[in-house]
């Protein structure tokens, strides 16, 4: 099966997100066709949580997370991320509630 390219999957969660009404945006552009994405979930009470794909033990890709708790020590692991790949894609999304919808069929696989 075809991998979709990085910005095509970008685009289409930006999508997803804009129709739940959860506002995000790109924070860092990556490779357009095989830059790897990682999203951050600020819940704009100070605290924030970074996501990125990864295999299961079974080889299913999965999001697992990368950093979690104060919004600045997350954007600092962020940052360091970005320095040893500049060619990924940090999304950030913002929502009190703590929606990603990572989870959800067509983005979890």
């Amino acid at each position: 099966m075809p991998r979709l390219t990085a910005e095509f999957w970008v685009q289409a969660y930006l999508n997803r997100l804009r129709l739940a009404d959860i506002p995000a945006f790109v924070v860092a552009r990556g490779d357009a066709t095989a830059g790897a994405v990682i999203v951050k979930l600020n819940t704009l009470d100070g605290q924030a949580q970074a996501f990125q794909r990864s295999y299961d033990a079974e080889g299913r890709r999965v999001w697992v997370t990368l950093a979690s708790g104060d919004e600045a020590q997350v954007d600092a692991s962020l940052a360091r991320q970005r320095g040893f790949d500049p060619d990924i894609w940090i999304i950030e999304v913002e929502d009190r509630a703590g929606r990603h919808l990572l989870d959800q069929p067509g983005l979890s696989e």
